[in-house]
């Protein structure tokens, strides 16, 4: 039986920089993040990626960063003391990449990283992936209904059916005022401006404003609600 990465991690990381880094670097990822998991034996992999972030070892700082910053998003607070020396390299490594991003989606993936070596818990968990995808799917507090909320190229709305496929009711969205926003939205979309990511920079007062339920009719912010699914 051929062991799987998380049996021999070391071995698999001694493959890193050849021609196959592109499989070694897949079967991580299948082995210790399938479909966005993380496992015990994921935290076993921080020292390898934080060792291939800072240079100390060959692979894609980039590749080590992203699997880190899914790894750090689910530890606890025991896991994070375990790690902190770790979780301390790639901090900086991802400060840097995120710097360097013209692509909202890879923007937004490195802006997680970012919030989970910092110990964020909430919106480095892949919350904050609807920014690029343009929607959420939430529940209103009130009713239930399921609701879309959408601030894309099919326009900004909260529709209780498929708003692609079908003729639903629609309201609107109440975004959020910049200005008022609280510390942590306030940075994100500070940063997100400031690096010239403005359809991100939108999307957050989105994220952060309100909505009105057209089914019901209640007004509601959808960030706590995006929290809750």
């Amino acid at each position: 039986m051929t062991p799987k990465p998380s049996d021999d991690l070391a071995g698999t990381f001694a493959r890193m920089g050849g021609a196959d880094e592109g499989q070694v670097w897949s079967e991580l990822w299948d082995d210790l993040c399938h479909q966005g998991c993380v496992y015990s034996d994921s935290y076993l992999a921080l020292p390898h990626l934080a060792a291939i972030a800072e240079g100390r070892a060959p692979g894609a700082p980039a590749d080590a960063v992203l699997m880190a910053g899914l790894i750090a998003s689910a530890a606890d607070d025991e896991r994070s003391a375990r790690y902190a020396g770790e979780i301390a390299v790639l901090l900086p490594v991802a400060r840097r990449l995120l710097d360097a991003q013209d692509d909202d989606v890879a923007f937004v993936y490195f802006l997680q990283c970012v919030l989970a070596f910092e110990g964020e818990r909430v919106w480095s968990a892949g919350r904050l992936e609807g920014l690029f995808q343009q929607e959420y799917e939430i529940e209103c507090p009130n009713c239930a209904s399921d609701l879309c909320i959408a601030f894309g190229d099919h326009g900004t709305f909260a529709s209780a059916g498929d708003y692609v496929t079908a003729d639903p009711a629609k309201s609107a969205l109440l975004p959020a005022d910049p200005a008022a926003l609280a510390p942590l939205p306030a940075r994100l979309h500070r940063t997100a401006a400031q690096a010239g990511h403005e359809d991100i920079a939108r999307a957050l007062t989105h994220l952060f404003g309100r909505a009105a339920c057209p089914d019901c009719g209640d007004v509601f912010p959808v960030s706590e609600q995006v929290e809750a699914s």
